[in-house]
């Protein structure tokens, strides 16, 4: 197994940072022989099987395109959760675990209802039931493909949330229940930050998940916080992940829409990127 953690090494080392390589081995290892990062240590001197090398060099082309290592393995580590992500579906950040991390120490009544709006992989929607095991948790998502897989994670997770499709750029055309807790990550990046973007991200993840015009950076959040101030329950809480360089617009904007006891947090690189406010 040494050579073949050289060899990992050596491809990759002209495309990723040093660090950035280890997690990788860490999880090509984990996925293709089952192994933990210490058993990784104890069995270094292990003689792998033909089969097991093989695709072990396939992940490695794969990588060296830039592909994301969670799309070519087909799974996330999200909040103690392995989700399955595939192209088409935005895949978990670290930085969205910290929102799920504040919902979960908030004083929220039990039991709670809860929606998240933009589900995605189901990840937040998910995560939230695992911890909060009262919560009735729903999500929406305009994207067949993502309700599909966040189905086929809750199934796979054992959990009971209920997914559906809801495009909420239009939602006064349907009738909506009341909840405690409303929480979406929605598309925020500009297309006019494309340009200090990873390639892995520009080249493989979903532009519907990630982008909205520079004319109007703001719209769904503005949509979904109309919605909110309608539907959330009085008291009741509204969280966002927010882009980094619009923290000042994202508290002017739900002032304005009527919230209070707005804060804005950094998450744990220093950057604006979540917020809470109450109805």
């Amino acid at each position: 197994m040494q050579k073949t953690i050289q060899y990992i090494r050596a491809e990759l080392a002209p495309f990723y940072p040093e660090t950035e390589i280890s997690g990788f081995i860490q999880m090509i290892m984990n996925s293709v022989l089952d192994l933990s990062y210490t058993q990784i240590i104890l069995e270094k001197d292990r003689v792998l099987e033909t089969t097991e090398t093989n695709r072990i060099k396939r992940i490695v082309e794969r990588l060296k395109t830039h592909e994301p290592i969670q799309y070519i393995l087909g799974v996330a580590e999200f909040y103690g959760l392995q989700l399955n992500v595939k192209p088409g579906v935005l895949i978990p950040r670290p930085e969205t675990e910290e929102l799920v991390e504040w919902i979960s120490k908030t004083e929220i009544p039990e039991p709670a209802k809860i929606l998240d709006i933009g589900t995605g992989s189901g990840c937040i929607a998910l995560a939230l039931k695992n911890v909060l095991t009262t919560a009735n948790v729903q999500a929406v998502d305009v994207s067949e493909t993502a309700l599909l897989l966040a189905t086929e994670n809750a199934g796979k997770n054992k959990l009971n949330v209920e997914f559906e499709y809801a495009d909420i750029i239009k939602w006064q055309e349907r009738s909506w229940p009341h909840f405690d807790v409303i929480v979406s990550n929605p598309p925020y990046v500009m297309e006019r930050e494309k340009q200090q973007m990873e390639a892995n991200v520009l080249e493989h993840e979903p532009e519907l998940a990630l982008f909205v015009s520079d004319t109007d950076p703001l719209i769904f959040y503005r949509t979904i916080g109309q919605f909110a101030s309608k539907q959330l329950n009085d008291g009741g809480y509204l969280f966002f992940e927010i882009n980094e360089n619009l923290g000042d617009e994202m508290v002017a904007l739900v002032k304005q829409l009527g919230f209070k006891s707005i804060e804005l947090r950094r998450d744990l690189n220093g950057k604006n990127r979540m917020l809470k406010c109450q109805k």
